[in-house]
């Protein structure tokens, strides 16, 4: 059955939000060069994460912080010959700040001469501070040694430990191959754009098995078999056209990437706008799937376009996917625009490999029937069944959509669409595409027909036993299957199902401490810091610190799937002090506690704000989920961790700290 429901879902799961974490996103590797006896040449070179900007030494007062070199020359051994040279800068208005800031474009190169003013000089040590930005600026620093003799570089914690270590050579190179730069998390980046392109490719099928796309597939194969003078020619203009298509539509990303890339939005899935504009979008495009209009593009352009691809050749060719690309919009346009928005929302290159999965999975049908016409026989024909799948994918983007309205609402904790209305308005959409695909409701488009196909039944089955799957949920059911869609259970009119009296925790609420409520599984959870240390060391126990949010999916899928194990429920319950900090809580602070943010340079108005400043400031990153235990003092017992979904890996990273106390 959970299987069953996970490959139902996998369409729908590519909008949960990946916990990534941001920790250092630029990679600093340096060199010291020999220019005479008394002249040096020290060379910095940076590799910014893409989408983030790291700014000029000159950038305007008033914005982001400008690089700057701190050079630990007290007793006055050298002089710095002029500025820094910097590699090529862009100026541009920052509307956040209001000023015109200077940023690196492309990769950064540093380079500053040096002159000895005294003999026997051994090395010389500099602080390279600088602030990187995306959505949120981390600032950072970087020390490095210099030994003059070797001619090698160090990259220190400080100068006063290497002097009293006065570490050699040897183990300056040793140390400098381990710690040239600061470097990201690569693997989550890797399998985040790898869901991105796995997402993409099927979605890319189910717009092929739609009655725009899928017909086009035996007119064109028969076109080029049947204009070309060969085989091998037809094979060839066949490949072409694929690959026009390929191009068209990940020239259609690169664009997306230009326009959101180097300001995307990190917390763009807990944007109230956001998630409410993203509702009424998919609204729009299930209602078109449903029938009930459709979403063309102007038909001048698709005349234009055609006229161009009788001109033959390769730029015919090219003309020709790009008619496909404009005549199959109305089903294919729901589906990219979906695909380039969420793409968006992760950044970098992300709308790039999003259309380049999407663009092969589309294309690969017309070059593979082109190298193997027999294959057309095999083809079905034609027919409703093409309407069928239209109208389910319109089914699929209406139940979405909801997710994106509880999104707004869990971060609003308005309590408009609560766990039940959440699991009630699934069960009716839900239930609707099951008697939809009986045969018992028509649509605008669908063809009159006195029997279902054996394929239809069984899809009509799989979608009723999802639909009783979910029923249970309006009792209290946890429904672990679809994990992160639904608010969590706390977040219902009957936390504990219908009837229930409450949870297994022993304390009440009424005998809650200060700063406390009952969290997931009943677990006792503190959402102050402050409060939730001061008990920490009232009770002398170490402390998980839980950064999470109203609207993150993979939190929940934390909470429901490795939280509830009994082993680790017992260790939340029992051994740590728990602190979950919402970064999306809307509630506003006081007047008095409001303030500038050190890191981003933004005003922290509420209580949300405060929480994500004070991740970013104390632990640089700013995603969800974040974990990290800490003694009752505050310190790192060990290295925080993000989203990890196996339970005995969680466990035995919980333990790892938990036991250091003990």
């Amino acid at each position: 059955m959970r299987k069953l429901a996970y490959l139902f879902l996998f369409l729908v799961s590519f909008v949960s939000a990946q916990a990534q974490m941001l920790v250092n996103p630029a990679k600093v590797t340096t060199k010291i060069e020999k220019k005479s006896d008394t002249e040096y040449v020290i060379t910095w070179d940076a590799v910014v994460k893409d989408g983030w900007h790291m700014y000029s030494q000159y950038t305007a007062d008033g914005g982001p912080l400008p690089l700057e070199f701190i050079y630990n020359n007290s007793k006055d051994n050298y002089e710095l010959v002029g500025k820094a040279s910097e590699s090529q800068t862009k100026t541009a208005y920052n509307d956040v700040f209001e000023v015109d800031e200077t940023y690196f474009v492309g990769p950064v190169k540093l380079v500053q001469e040096i002159k000895l003013l005294k003999p026997d000089v051994e090395n010389i040590q500099v602080e390279l501070s600088y602030q990187v930005c995306e959505e949120v600026c981390i600032s950072q620093s970087n020390l490095f040694v210099y030994d003059l003799k070797s001619l090698t570089a160090q990259e220190v914690k400080n100068f006063e430990d290497y002097e009293k270590a006065k570490v050699t050579t040897e183990q300056g190179k040793e140390e400098t191959k381990g710690n040239t730069g600061v470097v990201g998390n690569k693997k989550e980046e890797q399998k985040g754009l790898f869901t991105i392109f796995i997402v993409a490719f099927f979605s890319g099928f189910a717009a092929l098995l739609t009655p725009c796309v899928f017909p086009m597939i035996p007119m064109t194969v028969s076109f080029f078999t049947k204009q070309s003078k060969t085989r091998a020619k037809g094979i060839k203009n066949a490949i072409i056209y694929g690959l026009s298509i390929i191009l068209i539509y990940v020239i259609l990303g690169t664009i997306v990437t230009a326009i959101f890339g180097a300001d995307s939005l990190n917390a763009l899935s807990t944007n109230v706008y956001f998630n409410i504009i993203f509702f009424l979008l998919l609204v729009v495009f299930a209602t078109s799937f449903l029938g009930a209009f459709e979403i063309m593009l102007p038909n001048s352009w698709a005349n234009k376009v055609d006229s161009q691809a009788d001109r033959g050749g390769m730029i015919g060719i090219l003309f020709m996917a790009l008619a496909l690309a404009i005549v199959s919009f109305s089903c294919t346009g729901p589906i990219v625009g979906t695909l380039l928005v969420e793409a968006a929302s992760k950044g970098g290159i992300a709308p790039i490999v999003g259309m380049f999965g999407f663009s092969l999975a589309l294309a690969l049908p017309f070059m593979l029937f082109a190298m193997f016409p027999g294959w057309l026989n095999s083809m079905p024909r034609s027919g409703g069944w093409l309407n069928t799948i239209k109208v389910s994918l319109g089914f699929l983007e209406l139940a979405l959509a909801f997710k994106f309205l509880s999104n707004a609402d869990l971060v609003l904790q308005a309590h408009w669409l609560e766990r039940e209305v959440f699991l009630a308005i699934w069960i009716a959409i839900f239930g609707a595409w099951a008697f939809y695909l009986f045969g018992k409701i028509r649509l605008p488009h669908d063809s009159p027909t006195d029997a279902i196909s054996v394929g239809r039944l069984f899809m009509g089955l799989f979608v009723t036993t999802f639909v009783v799957y979910l029923v249970p949920g309006l009792w209290g059911a946890p429904l672990k299957v679809i994990s992160g869609f639904p608010p969590p259970m706390t977040y219902s009119e009957s936390p504990y199902g219908v009837g229930g009296k409450g949870g297994s925790s022993t304390a009440s609420t009424a005998e809650l401490p200060e700063g406390a409520k009952l969290g997931a599984h009943d677990i006792v959870a503190f959402t102050d810091y402050e409060k939730g240390m001061a008990y920490a060391k009232t009770v002398k126990k170490p402390v998980l610190l839980d950064f999470t949010g109203f609207a993150c999916v993979n939190c929940r899928k934390m909470e429901d799937y490795v939280w509830s194990d009994p082993a680790i429920m017992a260790i939340l319950k029992n051994d740590v002090v728990l602190i979950s900090l919402y970064v999306d809580d809307k509630q506003e602070l006081p007047e008095s506690e409001q303030y500038i943010s050190e890191t981003t340079g933004k005003k922290i108005k509420t209580i949300g704000n405060k929480w994500s400043d004070f991740q970013m400031k104390n632990y640089h990153a700013n995603a969800q989920p974040y974990y990290i235990v800490l003694d009752n003092e505050g310190n790192k017992l060990n290295e925080p961790v993000g989203y990890t979904p196996d339970v005995e890996e969680y466990k035995a990273w919980l333990l790892g700290g938990v036991q250091k106390v003990k």
